[in-house]
């Protein structure tokens, strides 16, 4: 918790920097949420989950909040340098920022869903999340609606590198892995599901067949 709230006070005096946002593959506006912001969340919500996110033992620094208007902004984010593990951290790729309650979600997905499934089904521990990105200025595609990506409240799972060298990836082993391959993606997925408001994946529709899509502050309860 102490060093949740020191990375917040040191964080301040970098208030004005850019953020720079994950990458998404949808060609959207991708850019750093415009109106300017320049202070760090401090609201006691805002703070007790900063200091929830620290006492798992994550890297991250907090980032200043952002409007960007029509219904995108980033605020009370977080960019995470590394996830805790049970027998060490992993490191998470092209992510930008993430809403704190997403990231403390996603941060223990990884470690009591991905990796113990991963030493279970894959007998090797991992060591990196690939990911799509967190925050796009975007709507959920075909409709008017804006994606959890504008507010950074999801994350878009691509693939995962293990220690002994293989990546698991869904596009390719959901469907053409080997069996343990394809067993570890479901199971992860279906814990996903505990943790995360929506959670989609290959088999909800095609725009998925290559990540999965874990959201929180959605309307809840669907897993597919």
């Amino acid at each position: 918790m102490v060093r949740a709230f020191a990375i917040g006070i040191s964080v301040l005096a970098l208030a004005g920097c850019q953020i720079l946002p994950g990458s998404d593959r949808s060609g959207s506006d991708r850019s750093p949420a415009s109106g300017a912001g320049n202070t760090i969340s401090n609201n006691p919500e805002a703070r007790q989950c900063l200091a929830d996110l620290g006492a798992t033992g994550a890297g991250f620094t907090p980032l200043p909040d952002r409007h960007a208007g029509r219904g995108c902004s980033l605020i009370n984010t977080v960019e995470l340098s590394r996830l805790p593990g049970d027998r060490g951290a992993f490191t998470v790729s092209n992510l930008g920022p993430v809403a704190c309650p997403t990231a403390t979600a996603f941060t223990a997905w990884v470690r009591y869903g991905v990796d113990r499934a991963a030493r279970a089904y894959l007998g090797s521990p991992i060591v990196r999340v690939e990911t799509m990105g967190s925050y796009a200025c975007r709507n959920v595609a075909g409709s008017g609606r804006r994606s959890a990506h504008a507010t950074a409240e999801a994350i878009d799972i691509g693939a995962f590198h293990l220690a002994d060298g293989r990546r698991i990836s869904v596009l390719n082993d959901w469907d053409g892995g080997t069996s343990a391959e394809r067993k570890f993606l479901r199971v992860i997925q279906r814990s996903a599901c505990k943790r995360f408001e929506t959670v989609l994946g290959p088999e909800y529709n095609a725009a998925h067949r290559d990540h999965f899509h874990l959201e929180r502050g959605g309307d809840g309860g669907f897993c597919r």
